[in-house]
């Protein structure tokens, strides 16, 4: 619970008084009561509540009730209550002109002071306990969105390390042997870096920019590995207003070259698109390659928990592995 005051505090307690004060100014004309009751009983009666309610929810409640104190909180509770409405209750009958001699005795006083402050403090004490419950809940949901946010841009930020590195290799043959797709290559690899950065702190990209970010990706693997890897990409239907966690795409991908070293056959690889998922499936190697760690099918399912209450499908067949990532449409995004 927030235990800081804020200006909306402030504000509901004095239409809860203004709302109180009108009701009770009438009955205090009815009964023809003296001026000095409408001077006195009034901000008397601000001071009680105010203090039962303040100390109830800014310090019994977050101190002693939350450590299970639950005697302290019975005891200091009591006490409050008694105390603060027993200061408005004598001040109200001397202002009122009251016969001393049918004062209440010390017994009855105490339980008719429970009574008083209950009745007095219960519904502007629930309007304010409300309000700071729901404070704290919406505190809450914004705490675990940033949360959510920060694990999103780790996960994004675990990027192959190799992935340079291995396509500067590739760059620096080219540039011996065929100087033509060497230039098509840095083309390639420079828009690759160019959706990178621009879409670094995003978390769900479009479909159609991740498909023609793969399409790039797949022309270096494929410059790369020559004719060990063969990609096909189908589309189903429309794909507009589709979206893909940003660099999911990228991630399958790396994961058939990593988990797959190819040898004496080709690895083939179909990606297909249709209205509810994207598909990935390949042929599989005898070979694995023993850089993989499988980080980044593991990032991708934590990524989906975070943004979807759709789960990743995989098929790990003998002969082939099969990934589907659901697609999420334009009115599941927020």
């Amino acid at each position: 619970m927030n235990t800081k005051l804020n200006k909306s505090d402030f504000i509901l307690l004095s239409i809860y008084f203004i709302v109180s004060f009108i009701m009770q100014a009438r009955d205090y004309y009815l009964r023809e009561a003296l001026l000095r009751e409408y001077l006195i009983d009034f901000p008397i009666e601000i001071f009680m509540i105010s203090s039962i309610v303040f100390l109830y929810i800014f310090w019994l409640i977050p101190k002693l009730m939350i450590n299970k104190q639950y005697f302290l909180f019975t005891l200091f509770g009591v006490f409050i209550l008694v105390f603060f409405s027993g200061i408005d209750y004598i001040i109200g009958y001397w202002s009122g002109n009251n016969d001393w001699s049918k004062f209440p005795k010390p017994v009855d006083f105490f339980f008719k002071m429970i009574d008083r402050a209950t009745y007095s403090t219960a519904f502007p004490f629930a309007l304010l306990l409300t309000k700071k419950f729901y404070e704290g809940q919406s505190q809450i949901l914004k705490i675990e969105k940033q949360q959510k946010e920060n694990e999103l841009k780790l996960l994004r930020s675990q990027i192959d390390p190799h992935f340079l590195f291995n396509n500067l290799n590739t760059l620096d043959s080219l540039i011996d042997s065929d100087s033509e797709k060497a230039k098509e290559y840095i083309n390639r690899l420079s828009l690759i870096y160019r959706y990178l950065i621009q879409t670094k702190d995003a978390e769900v990209m479009e479909l159609r920019s991740e498909i023609q970010f793969a399409e790039n990706y797949i022309f270096l693997i494929e410059t790369r590995f020559g004719n060990d890897y063969k990609f096909t990409i189908e589309k189903e239907g429309d794909i507009t207003d589709k979206f893909i966690p940003t660099g999911a795409l990228q991630a399958l991908l790396e994961n058939v070259v990593k988990h797959n070293k190819a040898s004496n056959k080709v690895i083939k690889t179909q990606i297909k698109v249709t209205n509810d998922w994207l598909t990935v499936n390949n042929t599989k190697s005898n070979t694995l390659n023993k850089e993989s760690l499988g980080t980044g099918l593991q990032n991708l399912q934590t990524r989906y928990e975070l943004l979807s209450d759709k789960k990743v499908d995989i098929k790990n067949a003998n002969s082939r592995f099969v990934i589907s990532i659901p697609i999420i449409k334009l009115s599941e995004e927020n």
